[in-house]
């Protein structure tokens, strides 16, 4: 294999950022004040764990809120001011 790096690689320098920009998104790596741009293998698997852990909350979140937005949408007149605001903030 050559030292020549194939078309779309990304280097080291390019991931470490990448993952302080992932940092700064994670709560819970805010809090810690993150590391810096020269974290570990194990940091960034670390990382990239809480990241994965971190997209499954959100996402059940939202189909926490949309069951919840469903029921309640299920029990308000449709032609109230009240599902036309509602309807309005889905747009």
């Amino acid at each position: 294999m050559s030292g020549r790096r194939s078309r779309g690689s990304v280097s080291e320098e390019e991931i470490n950022e990448l993952i302080s920009k992932l940092q700064s998104l994670l709560p819970t790596a805010r809090r810690r004040g993150g590391s810096s741009s020269s974290s570990s293998q194990a940091s960034t698997a670390k990382m990239l764990k809480e990241t994965c852990s971190y997209i499954k909350t959100l996402n059940r979140e939202v189909e926490d809120l949309s069951d919840r937005l469903t029921d309640l949408m299920a029990t308000m007149d449709q032609n109230s001011p009240a599902a036309e605001i509602i309807r309005s903030l889905l747009r």
